[in-house]
C-alpha cells in the first residue's frame, strides 16, 4: 500500500559513538560492576538452589510417599494438592522478591553504569 507521504527527515542530531570493546571490558573488571554481579548473585542464586530443593521435595514425596500425599486435608483437598499449589504461591513470591530486590538494589546500579558507559562513548 503506498501512501503520498513524503519520507521522514533525517535526525539532526548526531549520535554519539557507542562505546568500544575497551570500554565495555574495563568497565566489567570495575569494582562496580563486581558489585553489581554480587548483588544479584547473592540473591539468585541462593533463592534458585532453594526453589529447586522445595521442587525436589514435592517430586520425591510425589512418588515414594504417596501415603502422606494423599492425606486428605479437607474434603477432597489433599497434601500433594496443597503442595502443588505451593508450588505456584513460591515461583510467584520469588519473582515478587526479585522484582523487589532489583528494583531496590541492582537497577540504580546498573543504571548508573549505563549512564557512565554511555557518558564516556
Amino acid at each position: 500500500m503506498a501512501t503520498d507521504a513524503p519520507p521522514p527527515e533525517a535526525s539532526t542530531q548526531t549520535r554519539p559513538a557507542p562505546p568500544t570493546t575497551e570500554d565495555f571490558i574495563e568497565m566489567q573488571e570495575s569494582g562496580e560492576f563486581g558489585e553489581l554481579r554480587h548483588s544479584y548473585r547473592s540473591f539468585a542464586f541462593p533463592l534458585t538452589i532453594a526453589f529447586v530443593l522445595w521442587y525436589l521435595l514435592y517430586v520425591l514425596l510425589s512418588n515414594y510417599a504417596g501415603g502422606f500425599m494423599g492425606t486428605k486435608v479437607y474434603s477432597n483437598i489433599n497434601v500433594a494438592f496443597v503442595f502443588g499449589l505451593a508450588q505456584f504461591v513460591t515461583t510467584f513470591l520469588i519473582a515478587w522478591f526479585y522484582s523487589r530486590h532489583a528494583a531496590a538494589k541492582l537497577d540504580p546500579k546498573a543504571e548508573a553504569i549505563k549512564s557512565r558507559m554511555e557518558a564516556d562513548a
